[in-house]
Order: structure tokens, then sequence, then C-alpha cells
């Protein structure tokens, strides 16, 4: 088998770069999601419905992204114009959702094309984030792929940065924050146009500056008998001679993003509850909580790019990734007893701690689990289930959960921090490669 070579560090980057555009329109979709159909009328119990969406494409796409990509080989490459596509497709569907209320429609009839705009997202979405994780997998040696990833976290972490608080500047610089009942402010609407705009240039560049390698020369650098465009995949199969690295990685994800779902989900009605004192969605003080949750998770961001430089530092890449998931879940709690908007950044940084080592980790075991077990993309869009099925789940589930709670979103956050608590305790079953 002959070996990766090493790629310098503009390589590397030019690799992930596409990613820091795609996870803007991520950002502004997890920010905002809540917020949008809350403003069309929306019950709170109801919101984690909408939630169910974003991970039941992902299960859908990216399985499919990675199984077909394997096979494919253009003058573009084999992951790059899913990429382009999927790209293109978000750009349209970007300048669609929120203005969901805008168009005159009954609330049933806003509620239903927002629905249908959220679906297109979630799909073009997942089919443009998915080549970036196999590009890495595919291209970079064991010895650089912790730089690679590390890499694909601060981008993605930086892209977060910018599209959280696009509401928040657009407002402070004079653009409308308020609107009519069930229609999202121009300061949202203007986010996803920009957002729209960076996604598309930053995929032009990568696709533009990485040139992939075709199927016989990936074959002879992964040890393959033959390149994998001739070769018939059968998912089941792929599933069953997984190393078991695989499933102890994806119990730890399930606790894991089964929590973040749920900080999408209510993070912006217990802020507006804690610190504005008002659950009126129509109300000033809720269009003002919802743009400081934009900065909120620009914090979260922040402190993620701040642990992500942490990490490598730890011998121990087991003790590392429990000790992100037990801070993530202590700044889950915190935020239930927090009343000052500015206090608010406290327990974020700590969340942020937490989404640095979910961005890296599981990714780094399973690459180098999977090292000569061939089919990458597809055992990386096979393992996206272990990222959508906890979210799927939770969302079913959110509106039971948040009644038994007592209807307080506040709790719903505390429960978060329980779950990532669990997830740091399961970490101990993953044996490292």
């Amino acid at each position: 088998m002959k070996q990766k070579p090493n790629m310098s560090f503009w390589k590397l980057w030019n690799l992930s770069f596409g990613f820091f555009g795609v996870q803007i329109a991520y950002a502004l979709q997890s920010a905002n999601i809540s917020r949008i159909f809350a403003t069309l009328g929306a019950d709170p119990h109801n919101l984690s419905y909408f939630w169910i969406l974003p991970p039941l494409m992902g299960i859908l796409v990216q399985p499919i992204v990675g199984a077909c990509s394997d096979k494919t080989w253009c003058k573009l490459g084999r992951r790059i114009p899913y990429l382009f596509v999927g790209a293109a497709a978000a750009v349209l569907v970007m300048c669609l959702l929120p203005n969901a209320g805008s168009f005159g429609m009954h609330v049933s009839t806003a509620m239903i094309f927002g629905l249908c705009a959220l679906m297109f997202l979630d799909t073009s979405i997942n089919m443009a984030m998915q080549p970036f994780k196999m590009l890495v997998g595919d291209m970079v040696n064991e010895k650089q792929k912790g730089l690679a990833y590390s890499i694909q976290s601060f981008l993605c972490n930086a892209g977060s940065l910018v599209g959280y608080v696009f509401p928040f500047v657009f407002t402070y610089i004079g653009i409308s924050n308020v609107a009519p009942q069930g229609v999202v402010p121009d300061s949202v609407i203007y986010s996803f146009y920009i957002g729209a705009a960076i996604l598309i240039i930053c995929v032009i560049y990568t696709t533009l500056k990485v040139k992939e390698w075709n199927p016989q020369e990936y074959a002879e650098y992964n040890g393959l008998k033959e390149p994998l465009n001739a070769e018939k995949v059968n998912l089941v199969s792929l599933l069953k001679k997984a190393p078991s690295t695989f499933w102890k990685v994806g119990l730890v994800q399930f606790f894991c993003w089964f929590a973040f779902m749920y900080m999408w989900t209510y993070t912006n009605g217990t802020v507006a509850d804690n610190c504005w004192g008002t659950t009126d969605v129509a109300s000033k003080g809720y269009q003002e909580a919802g743009n400081w949750v934009g900065i909120l998770f620009a914090v979260q961001a922040i402190g993620s790019v701040i642990w992500a430089a942490v990490l490598p530092q730890f011998k121990n890449r087991k003790f590392a990734y429990a000790l992100s998931l037990i801070l993530g879940g202590i700044g889950f709690a915190w935020t239930a007893f927090i009343h000052d908007q500015y206090l608010m950044f406290a327990p974020f940084v700590l969340i942020g701690c937490a989404w640095a080592a979910m961005l890296a980790m599981p990714f780094t075991f399973v690459t180098n689990a999977l090292q000569g077990y061939g089919h990458l993309g597809t055992y990386l869009g096979l393992f996206n289930g272990t990222i959508c099925i906890p979210q799927i789940v939770a969302a079913i589930v959110g509106g039971i959960l948040l009644n038994m709670v007592g209807s307080v979103q506040s709790n719903m956050m505390i429960l978060a921090g329980i779950l990532l608590i669990l997830g740091a305790l399961s970490v101990s079953i993953i044996k490292e490669k």
C-alpha cells in the first residue's frame, strides 16, 4: 500500500475551506429555526417537531451521498460534485425559508411552506457537508488527520460564529428587528441572503483549489484490491462488518446529539423567559432575545475554537473527550439558573468545549478504526446516523418531556446537561486504536 503523502498546511486548509460557508448556513438554521416557526405561530410544545426534518434529511441523504460518491469520478472529482450541487440548492432555499411569513399566506399555509423550505434546506446542507469529512478521510494520512480535522473544526466554528451574529449585527446597523405578527424580521431575512452568498463563494474556492485522486489512485493509497467504482456495495453487509469502535462511539454520539437538539430548540425560549421576562413571540423583548441567542451561540463557537486548540495537548484522547462533555453538561444545566444576559456567556463557553470535542473526536476514533476497510464515504454516511437518530428521537419526545418538566423551557436545558454527562460516562467503553 502506498503511503499517503504529507500535505502542507494550506492544502489541508483548502480541503475544508468550503466548510466555512456551509457552516454559516447551518448556523443560521440552528439559531433561527425555533425563532422563525415561533414567529409564524408555532406552540412551544410543538417546536421540537419542526426539528425532526434536519436529522431526518441527514440520515436519508448522507449515506446516499457517501455510497454514490465512493463510485463517482469526473473532471471535478469524486466528492466535490455533490458538494457543489448541494451548495447551489442551499443558496436557493436560503432565500426562500425566512420569507415564509412574507407572502400573505394563511398561518397554516405559511407553516407548510416553511416546512417544505426547511426540508430542502436540510437536504442540500447535508449533501454539501458530508463531502468535507470524506475528503479528509480520503486524502490525509494518519499522522496529519488530527490536524486536518482540527482545521475543519476551526473553520466550522468560525463559520458558526459569523452565522450566529448576523441578525445582531444587522439590527445594530439599523435593519428592522421587529415585524408584523407572523412575519420574520428583516434582520433575519437579510442574514440568510448574505449567508447564501458567502456559501457559494467558499464552495467555488474549494472546487478550484482541490484536486481529488481518481479511483485507481485511491485504491493504491488505501490498500484496496480494486477501485471502489468497480465493487458492489451492500449497506447492511458493511454495517455488519463495521468495527466495534463504530458502535461504541455511536453510543456516546446518541447522548451528545440528543442534548444539543434541546439546546437548539429551547435556548430561545429560555433566554427570553429568564433574561427578558417574556414568552410573547410578538414582543420586542422576544425578538431581542432571539438576536442574543445568536450572540450566545457565537460565544459557544469562540469557546469551541479555543478548546479545539487545547484538545491536542491531552495525551489521552478519551480523557479529553469525556472532560469536554462534562464541561458542556455543566454549562447546559447552568443556563437554567442565570437571569442576566451577559452572565449567560459563561455557560456557553463551557458548552463550546463539548462542541469542539464532538466535531473532532468521533471522526478521529472512527476513521482510524476504519483504516483498511475501504468504502470510507459510505461508512461516514452511515456513521452520520449516530448524529441524526438521536436528534429524531429527541424531537419526537421533546413536547412530552417539556410537559413532564412543567412546560418550563429552561428545565429542558438541565435535561440536556444530564444527557451530556451520560455521554461522558459512555466514553469509557471506547477502545482506541
